[in-house]
């Protein structure tokens, strides 16, 4: 497990070679495959083995979030960043909590449109860059608060993205969050090595895992869940989204995309992992989401309303609890 979780974490240059052991591993800078390459000295020096100082900056920075969510999906389009913002709406329900999202889908960002942020921008102050707020309880900071239009294309290369989350985790003035949500984009790419590398040592809850009913999308999650295993990140457990079509007048229920393979209750079966909920397809959370209202506070009554409340209930659960033995343990 540790050489699996090694070989995940370790860093490649965007120009090294096609069989770069990564600037991490003991190989680096000796290898055949390094022959030629622009890094062989600095890598074989040792000096790329250090810990990046950031983790630590970033460890100080997190003191004051008591839970680190992330929210992640194997394939997109399974409704995540819908997930992401209404988890975070349900938790700043209560006034008493302070929340935040960070959207880390680099080349995609949704969350301003979904929150109803589109065309604010970021400022800066004395403590760092200051978030984006929905509420007075409820913050959000994302890539796309610096594009100048949202059509704007995100083009870059994996070191380009580490660095942004960087700066997003160490210099954002986050102050005191009970909750930081992170919503990722889709698979196992850059993105999500790079917020569990800078969050290793400030400790992450665990994932929320969302996918659809259909086979198509569970083979994808299977690997989403394989990765966490890899790295050790917790799963606070799954999510099918877009389970069934709830008809508004007569009530009864048609399955839009059969679970032909048992859906996401069978694989977590299987699997060993939590069902947290199913959510229902409604028209009115993509109708919601287009204009960056809660669809919660929109429609408290309807199925999916409640499917959301049950669920959130379960994550708020399962983090206190963790709460409870981390302050049992210290």
């Amino acid at each position: 497990m540790k050489e699996d979780r090694d070989s995940i974490m370790s860093d490649v240059p965007s120009n090294a070679p096609e069989h770069c052991p990564g600037t991490t591993s003991e190989k680096a800078g000796k290898g055949s495959a390094c022959q030629g390459c622009p890094n062989q000295t600095l890598c074989a020096s040792g000096a790329t083995k250090a810990p990046d100082p950031a983790i630590a900056e970033i460890a100080e920075k997190m003191l004051t979030v008591k839970h680190k969510i992330l929210v992640l999906s194997g394939k997109g389009g399974v409704g995540k960043s819908t997930f992401s913002a209404h988890l975070a709406h349900a938790l700043a329900s209560d006034v008493s909590k302070e929340v935040a999202v960070l959207d880390v889908d680099i080349c995609g960002p949704s969350i301003p449109r979904i929150m109803g942020l589109d065309g604010e921008q970021v400022h800066q102050s004395g403590s760092g860059w200051s978030p984006v707020y929905v509420e007075e309880n409820l913050a959000v900071m994302s890539i796309g608060f610096l594009l100048s239009s949202p059509d704007d294309a995100v083009i870059w290369r994996g070191p380009k993205k580490n660095g942004m989350i960087k700066q997003f985790l160490r210099d954002v003035d986050w102050g005191d969050l009970d909750y930081l949500i992170v919503d990722t984009p889709p698979g196992t790419s850059d993105e999500h090595l790079s917020i569990i590398q800078y969050l290793s040592t400030a400790g992450i809850d665990g994932a929320v895992i969302i996918t659809t009913p259909q086979e198509v999308s569970l083979q994808d999650v299977r690997k989403e869940i394989r990765f966490c295993q890899k790295v050790k990140l917790p799963i606070i457990g799954v999510v099918e989204n877009m389970s069934g079509f709830v008809c508004p007048k007569c009530k009864n229920t048609s399955q839009i995309f059969p679970p032909t393979t048992g859906g996401a209750e069978r694989m977590c079966e299987e699997l060993g992992l939590r069902l947290l909920g199913k959510v229902p397809l409604d028209p009115r959370i993509g109708r919601s989401c287009d204009e960056g209202r809660s669809f919660l506070a929109e429609v408290p009554d309807s199925p999916a309303a409640l499917a959301y409340s049950c669920i959130v209930k379960s994550i708020q659960e399962y983090c206190s609890n963790l709460l409870t033995e981390e302050q049992r343990l210290d």
